[in-house]
């Protein structure tokens, strides 16, 4: 079973026609997504999404973009009162692109230790964004002793992952590895049980000018049994038990479900 662990399913740009690209995502093989959140109107859209679309799984966070201790205290908020079940707090992170200043990449890695503590408490898995930060979050992470933790869209060099790759945390691979000679080496150098697939929907497609959408998750799994020289189905296999390993038996909870 195809899990597409990070997208945004909640993006307005899917209104017109949401259910069908999902209805072609399951044609395609992916069964279920993890429907990430950026902040807390999308954490209330993407729970009551998750109640129309049992295979989209929702996770909360705020995205490091919103430097908002406020905000950040609303979201733990949430996370903490909501009876629906969440599969991860997400998006959550570092982002030097955006946080320039030092007194702004302070705020940042305080919020970010928050929502890394409450993950070890919940015993939530960490859906995490690190955009120009990667070896700053992943410091951070070893540091505050996470355990479930998913580097998403991970941006940084090969060598700067391995140690996180060697304390038990995933990568996702999106669809832009077949553009990203970045993301190639990276696939290359990690061990394949390290990987999982995400595509980031509606962006990081393997085309910049045509919105990304879950069914584009083989894209990720052909891609990285090319560059590692290894059937789609080793792959397959390989990022299904990855994917179970962070978030649990997925499958049998959406067979409840149908």
């Amino acid at each position: 079973m195809l899990i597409d662990t990070h997208a945004h399913m909640g993006d307005p740009v899917f209104d017109p026609d949401r259910e069908d690209i999902l209805k072609k995502a399951q044609a395609a093989g992916v069964h279920a997504v993890i429907n990430v959140s950026e902040n807390l109107a999308d954490a209330e859209r993407n729970t009551r999404l998750a109640e129309i679309y049992p295979m989209l799984l929702p996770a909360v966070g705020l995205a490091p973009s919103f430097i908002d201790t406020e905000q950040a205290e609303l979201v733990i908020a949430f996370i903490r009162g909501k009876g629906i079940r969440l599969w991860a707090i997400g998006e959550v992170g570092l982002d030097y692109w955006t946080a320039k200043e030092e007194e702004e990449r302070d705020l940042q890695r305080g919020i970010f230790n928050a929502f890394i503590d409450l993950a070890m408490e919940l015993d939530l898995p960490l859906n995490v964004h690190s955009r120009a930060a990667g070896r700053h979050v992943i410091d951070v992470l070893l540091k505050q002793g996470a355990r479930k933790v998913q580097l998403h869209a991970f941006d940084g060099k090969a060598s700067t992952a391995l140690p996180a790759a060697e304390a038990g945390f995933f990568f996702s691979i999106p669809p832009s590895v077949v553009r990203s000679l970045q993301k190639q080496k990276l696939v290359r150098k990690l061990p394949l049980s390290s990987l999982l697939i995400e595509t980031d929907s509606p962006v990081l497609g393997p085309s910049r000018e045509q919105r990304n959408e879950p069914a584009n998750a083989l894209v990720s799994i052909a891609a990285i049994a090319e560059l590692k020289n290894i059937r789609k189905e080793e792959v397959l296999d390989a990022v299904a038990q990855n994917t179970c390993k962070l978030y649990g038996d997925i499958d049998k909870f959406l067979d409840k479900q149908f």
